[in-house]
C-alpha cells in the first residue's frame, strides 16, 4: 500500500511565518474570530489545557467471531459472554499503520478547527510501529503536513494514550507548545498468535486521536495519576523473540480492576470531585467484564460507561480515544461533560484522571 499524504481540509491559504511556508486555516461559515494557538512560543503561561477536538479511524478489513470459530476450539456465544467482543478490525498484512494514525489526526484537527500547520508536537502513543527506526511519529506529521513539528513516539502500553495526554497537557500549560496532536495508533493484529484460544480473540487495530491546546477553561485536563509495578512485567508481555502477546488472563484481569478503580478514587479526590460528579467513565476497552467490574468498584451505574469494544476489540492505547470518538458520535458525550478516563496495560502501568469535554469550542489563546 502506497502511503500518500492526508490533506487538511481545514487549510487553504498559505503564508510565510517564521522564515518557512505554513498553511492557516480558514475560518468556518459562521465561526467566531479567534486568537491564533500554536507554534510554541506563543501561548502565554497559567491557561489550562484542554481537549477541542477528537478524531479516528479503522481498518476496512472486518474480522467477526465466525473467523475464530473455523480456527479455534472456540464459538461466538462464548466468546461475547467471556469479552464483549462481537467484532474487530485488522490491516492488511503488507498495509502500514502511518496513513490509520494519519487519519485519525486530520480527523480530530478537522474536527478542532485547526491546521496542521499550526501542530507544535505530535505525540503517538504505539507498541506496533511500521519499523524499528524512525518512530511512528515523523511519518504521521509528514503525511498529515504538520512541516516543523515535534515528533515522539510513547510505548507505554495500553496506558499509552493516557501517558500522552498527561504529557501533552504539561507542554500546553507550561507554554512549551500551543497545540498537541495525542494519537493512540495499534496494529495488535500483527502481535497476534492467531492459534491461541486465550489471547486469539482479544485485539484489533485502529487509531484515534485528540487535538490538546490552552484556553482560559474550568476544568479541562486535570492532573493524572500514573504508575507502574515493574514485578508483575511477565503476566503480560511480547518479547523480541517470539514477538506475540502472551498473557496471563486471570491475573491480568484482578490487577486492570484494582489499579484501574484505585487510580480513578486517586484522580477524583486530586480533582475535589467525587464519582458522582462524573458524566462518562472511559476505561480501557480491554474487556466488557473488567470495564463493568472496575465501574462497579467505583459504585458507577451502568449508563455512565462508554463501551465499545464489541465492535472493535482491543486496540491497545488506541482504545480510548477510539472509545471517546464513539460515545460523541452515540451522544452520550456532550460539551462540557465531565468524564474519568482509566486504562491498564503491559508492565504492569496504568493510570487515570478527570477532563471536561470541549469545555470551549475554539481554543482561545
Amino acid at each position: 500500500m502506497q502511503a500518500g499524504t492526508v490533506t487538511d481540509s481545514a487549510a487553504t491559504q498559505t503564508t510565510e511565518r517564521r522564515g518557512r511556508i505554513t498553511r492557516a486555516a480558514t475560518t468556518k461559515p459562521g465561526a467566531i474570530s479567534r486568537p491564533r494557538a500554536g507554534r510554541a512560543g506563543t501561548v502565554a503561561r497559567g491557561l489550562t489545557a484542554g481537549l477541542f477536538g477528537v478524531g479516528a479511524a479503522l481498518p476496512e478489513r472486518e474480522i467477526d467471531n465466525a473467523y475464530f470459530e473455523q480456527r479455534l476450539d472456540t464459538d461466538d456465544a462464548w466468546i461475547v459472554r467471556r469479552t464483549g467482543i462481537r467484532t474487530r478490525r485488522w490491516l492488511e498484512a503488507d498495509e502500514p499503520l502511518a496513513p490509520l494514525a494519519a487519519r485519525a489526526c486530520a480527523n480530530a484537527l478537522a474536527d478542532a478547527g485547526r491546521s496542521a500547520a499550526e501542530v507544535d508536537q505530535l505525540i503517538v502513543t504505539t507498541i506496533t510501529p511500521d519499523k524499528v527506526t524512525p518512530g511512528l511519529a515523523p511519518e504521521v506529521a509528514r503525511l498529515i503536513g504538520a512541516h516543523g513539528a515535534a515528533a515522539v513516539d510513547l510505548n507505554a502500553a495500553c496506558a499509552g494514550f493516557l501517558y500522552g495526554l498527561d504529557q501533552a497537557a504539561a507542554l500546553v500549560e507550561t507554554g512549551r507548545a500551543g497545540v498537541v496532536l495525542v494519537c493512540g495508533a495499534e496494529a495488535l493484529s500483527r502481535l497476534t498468535d492467531t492459534e491461541d484460544r486465550g489471547t486469539a480473540v482479544l485485539f484489533g487495530d485502529g487509531a484515534g486521536a485528540v487535538v490538546v491546546a490552552a484556553g482560559e477553561l474550568d476544568r479541562g485536563v486535570s492532573r493524572f495519576v500514573l504508575g507502574c509495578d515493574p514485578e508483575q512485567g511477565g503476566l503480560l508481555y511480547a518479547d523480541n523473540e517470539d514477538r506475540k502477546l502472551r498473557m496471563e488472563g486471570r491475573e491480568v484481569y484482578r490487577h486492570a480492576v484494582a489499579r484501574m478503580a484505585e487510580a480513578t478514587r486517586e484522580a477524583l479526590d486530586a480533582a475535589a470531585l467525587t464519582v458522582d460528579d462524573l458524566d462518562l467513565f472511559v476505561a480501557h476497552q480491554a474487556n466488557s467484564r473488567i470495564i463493568e467490574s472496575a465501574a462497579n468498584e467505583l459504585g458507577l451505574p451502568h449508563a455512565k460507561l462508554a463501551i465499545n469494544v464489541d465492535r472493535v476489540a482491543n486496540t491497545s492505547s488506541a482504545s480510548i480515544p477510539l472509545a471517546l470518538a464513539q460515545a460523541e458520535r452515540d451522544g452520550l458525550l456532550k460539551p462540557g461533560a465531565t468524564v474519568g478516563l482509566a486504562a491498564f496495560g503491559a508492565g504492569f502501568v496504568w493510570g487515570a484522571g478527570v477532563v471536561s469535554w470541549k469545555e470551549r469550542q475554539y481554543v482561545c489563546a
